[in-house]
């Protein structure tokens, strides 16, 4: 009988049952505390962007009416695109807006370029900033398969933002060149035989003008950069005055018109003769 009480001690010994449980381990005080501060700052910092971004530029065209499809000018709206032009159109040109910009603000330029033979698609960004969408392109393009050639192109930080793709797509037959507007490259495009065209205002004040310079290192031979005497930033788009930004001296329609003839005489003279286009001046 004393063999089994052992035995039965024993037992106890081994499973804890005999003696008293240890203390489960609990997260420090000071721990826990800095977690929460942490989820709080997260949840605080979220908050003060969405507020940010909210407060964005909008087309001034409120009705839309630069939206309403022709039988001369067709337009299709897209889950996240809005293209112009003919969808068969040889060339096409994906175009990024500028920081905290509506994407319709630039369906002016957008009309103007597919008058002239292009299909011609703005992209709406998420929160309104490009750097969420850098692969936006890769839809557009999935969507119009008729198209053999194509460019990225951006307003601003939409400029920058397609720069990179059109740097990550560098070896992409399909994919022709890019166009900045108001805009500088980050991405070093140097070995490319991309086409770039870089076009700003002469009265632009929100552009960096020595990043800008600074950018020539990075563009590939045959670059071209075009100064529109009288233009501003915010002349490229409809979406008013931008804060920072100069007073310009032409019409933002006018901007837009010689934006859309210099892209056009850019393209065209780079489809025909690429080696004798000039050099970024």
């Amino acid at each position: 009988m004393e063999h089994h009480e052992n035995n039965f001690a024993g037992r106890e010994a081994e499973t804890g049952t005999g003696a008293a449980a240890a203390p489960r381990r609990r997260w420090p005080r000071r721990v826990a505390i800095a977690l929460v501060a942490l989820v709080v700052a997260a949840v605080v910092a979220a908050a003060a962007f969405l507020v940010y971004a909210s407060d964005y530029y909008r087309d001034e065209d409120a009705a839309h009416e630069n939206l309403v499809s022709t039988s001369q000018l067709p337009v299709a709206q897209g889950a996240h695109y809005v293209a112009f032009g003919d969808p068969a159109a040889e060339t096409g040109l994906v175009f990024y807006p500028g920081a905290k910009v509506e994407y319709t603000a630039y369906a002016p330029l957008m009309r103007d370029l597919a008058a002239r033979g292009y299909l011609a698609v703005a992209v709406e960004m998420p929160f309104n900033f490009a750097f969420f969408g850098i692969n936006a392109a890769d839809e557009v393009r999935e969507a119009f398969p008729q198209v053999s050639e194509w460019w990225v192109g951006g307003h601003s930080l939409g400029g920058s933002m397609a720069a990179q793709y059109a740097a990550d797509h560098a070896d992409d037959g399909a994919l022709a060149g890019l166009v900045l507007l108001g805009a500088y490259t980050a991405s070093d495009l140097s070995a490319s035989d991309l086409g770039t065209l870089v076009v700003y205002g002469s009265e632009d004040q929100v552009l960096n003008r020595g990043k800008l310079a600074d950018s020539a290192a990075l563009m590939p031979e045959g670059a071209r950069t075009i100064e529109i005497v009288g233009g501003n930033h915010a002349g490229f788009g409809a979406y008013g005055p931008q804060e920072g930004d100069g007073s310009a001296t032409i019409s933002a329609e006018e901007q837009q018109g010689q934006t859309a003839a210099a892209i056009d005489a850019y393209v065209k003279a780079r489809r025909q003769a690429p080696a004798a286009l000039p050099a970024a001046a």
